[in-house]
């Protein structure tokens, strides 16, 4: 009998809060995260917020610039997998997230937790646990403890802080808990196991509902030999947040059979509605998608994206009211991210960042450069998330403006690539004619040459199956637009094999048939280039590998092309090269890209170059004499 009276008691405290946070006026959303695609990791590593009004289409605060320094609030100078929580009482907020600085330290042992607690939402005290330091007796082997998080436990009135922990020499990753202090700036006693899956778990997130709480956490399947054999969003249940927990075989996410990976797994319910979102991390994809569930027990099978200007990784999400929402945008959201200057000092004409895959265009005084983005220096693979764009009028003053595009504009870009690109002009719009490796060749498009750009077609414009003659994966890459002097547009593209293609009037849609572009001496490998002088179509393209510039010309746009030569050697440090060619002010250049900012330069952190481009008499190219100087003479 007094079990049934305390069991009452218990559901009756539950219920009541439950129905407190249902009754605020909630309009928005706030989202915690931390970025997955900043210019280096130790900028990645920071604590950013993103605002919505519909959980679907999200801003970015800030211009996704931090709101706090990790260096200010962490021990490592990094920090990872921010939760906010509101609070009980609906005016203060609390926030945890793994105290880690892959940028300093790796993968190697991060023991601390960062706690922070404000009651505006825009002014945060904070407070650090390490818990091999703190706790020695029990945690002094600590060698991971990450993705803590919190919740409000109604039955005895505090704060509960989750994590994940996996201790030295110990393969096993189990879930440690305990309360924190009243003023929030520390456990009320040592961390205890919370929660033991069968085969390990990371990145937690407990919801309540209807009677039962909700773990939802990345989960995996081993073998009889303790190989990991499959990996998902799983869940356990509870009646209580002391459990014991209940688990659930069953993988909840649309990917858990197949090798995309995911991870950092979040809940929380939609204002206004019976549907709640389970979002989380395709870290090795760079997408961010989510499933949605009126029980939390089955979810829709297809995933949705959502719509953003940032690159999330790990984060959460709390409901918002209106007013709340306009304090963050007096705060953070009035911001402009003002264009920059920089004078060039010759080649790499840039140097605070790795710039690749130039395309130039020219209008009136100004000469306009779009590049790729190579994110940080001695990297040992592509990573490319968004795309850059300069201007000039006099090829050494260049203005840089903010971010124009980034691949999370393109939602069906799957693969999570930005490659080379092309910007041309045409009936007083600026149409953006993208790669993405395997995904396709997409279009956006922008009433001004600097953007922003938006997705003008919600779907690839040509991809491998437009490419006949290829069998590889990245075959559909590197769109060139020309506008002809009859105004008829056309786009070259490809790797191994070249494609070419009328355009309709609109930009956005092939005219007839795609044709494969062939003659004698044509060693493609990628890159194409059109342009015209006087009567004469010069094609230009990277050819074998590592990558030099070669060129032919022919009297009509379609051929028949005549093979002249090797135009520029391989650019230094550098296995590949892209080029642009303009006449600007009655000179004519060579845009191309290598590897020389030293000393992390190279063929995955390249740097774009510009050197003078001359025609002999006859027409033909003089070779390009590549030059630290530039254009700088």
């Amino acid at each position: 009998m007094k079990k049934l009276v305390l069991k009452s008691v218990v559901l009756s405290i539950v219920c009541v809060f439950t129905l407190q946070a249902q009754n605020t006026n909630f309009e928005g959303y706030l989202f915690a995260y931390f970025e997955g695609a900043a210019e280096s990791r130790k900028s990645e590593e920071q604590l950013r917020f993103a605002i919505s009004e519909d959980a679907i289409n999200w801003t970015a605060l800030n211009n996704n610039k931090p709101i706090l320094n990790s260096d200010d609030i962490s021990q490592s100078g990094g920090i990872r997998d921010p939760h906010i929580l509101r609070g009980e009482d609906k005016n203060s907020y609390y926030m945890v997230a793994t105290d880690m600085s892959t940028a300093s330290n790796g993968w190697k042992e991060n023991p601390g937790i960062v706690l922070l607690k404000s009651d505006n939402l825009t002014e945060w005290k904070h407070r650090k646990i390490n818990l091999s330091k703190d706790y020695p007796d029990k945690f002094a082997e600590a060698y991971w403890v990450w993705a803590p998080q919190t919740i409000y436990d109604p039955v005895v009135k505090k704060y509960l802080i989750y994590f994940t922990v996996k201790f030295k020499d110990d393969d096993k990753l189990d879930f440690y808990s305990a309360y924190a202090n009243k003023d929030f700036s520390g456990f009320e006693s040592v961390p205890a196991l919370m929660y033991r899956a069968k085969d390990g778990a990371i990145d937690g997130d407990i919801i309540y509902k209807d009677g039962t709480y909700h773990l939802f956490y990345k989960g995996n399947t081993k073998d009889e030999n303790g190989k990991e054999i499959k990996n998902g969003i799983k869940q356990a249940t509870s009646k209580s947040l002391q459990g014991p927990w209940k688990e659930s075989f069953e993988y909840l996410d649309s990917y858990a059979n197949n090798k995309t990976t995911v991870e950092g797994s979040s809940v929380f319910k939609l204002n206004n509605s019976e549907e709640y979102i389970l979002m989380y991390d395709l870290y090795s994809s760079g997408r961010y998608e989510f499933q949605r569930s009126k029980d939390l027990y089955s979810f829709t099978q297809k995933p949705e994206s959502f719509t953003k200007n940032f690159h999330p990784r790990h984060g959460s999400v709390i409901e918002i009211t209106k007013e709340e929402l306009n304090r963050l945008k007096d705060q953070w959201g009035n911001v402009s991210e003002k264009p920059r200057h920089y004078k060039s000092q010759g080649n790499p004409i840039f140097t605070h960042k790795y710039t690749a895959d130039p395309a130039a265009l020219v209008e009136d005084d100004t000469l306009w450069l779009y590049t790729g983005h190579d994110f940080e220096g001695g990297q040992k693979g592509y990573k490319m998330k968004d795309w850059c764009v300069f201007s000039t009028t006099d090829m050494q003053n260049w203005t840089e403006f903010p971010v124009p595009l980034k691949i999370t504009d393109f939602p069906w870009a799957t693969s999570g690539d930005a490659y080379a690109g092309h910007v041309i002009g045409k009936n007083g719009k600026y149409y953006w004619y993208i790669s993405t490796n395997w995904s396709g060749i997409g279009v956006a498009v922008s009433d001004k040459p600097e953007g922003p750009f938006k997705d003008a077609l919600g779907k690839p414009l040509l991809t491998n199956e437009d490419c006949f003659a290829s069998s590889h994966s990245w075959a559909c890459i590197d769109p060139a637009i020309f506008i002809d002097d009859n105004g008829q547009t056309w786009i070259f593209w490809g790797n191994r094999q070249c494609y070419y293609a009328k355009l309709k009037e609109n930009m956005i849609e092939i005219d007839g048939e795609v044709k494969q572009l062939n003659f004698e001496g044509f060693e493609f490998t990628e890159a194409p280039w059109i342009h015209k002088r006087k009567d004469k179509y010069y094609l230009t393209y990277a050819t074998e590998f590592p990558e030099k510039i070669a060129y032919a010309m022919a009297d009509s746009i379609e051929g028949p092309y005549e093979y002249q030569g090797i135009l520029n050697e391989i650019a230094g440090n550098s296995n590949t090269n892209h080029q642009a060619i303009v006449e600007f002010k009655g000179l004519s250049y060579f845009i191309y890209h290598n590897g020389g900012i030293q000393t992390d330069g190279g063929s995955y952190s390249r740097s774009v170059c510009i050197d003078k481009l001359e025609y002999n008499k006859e027409g033909t190219i003089k070779p390009i004499i590549m030059s630290t100087t530039g254009v700088n003479k």
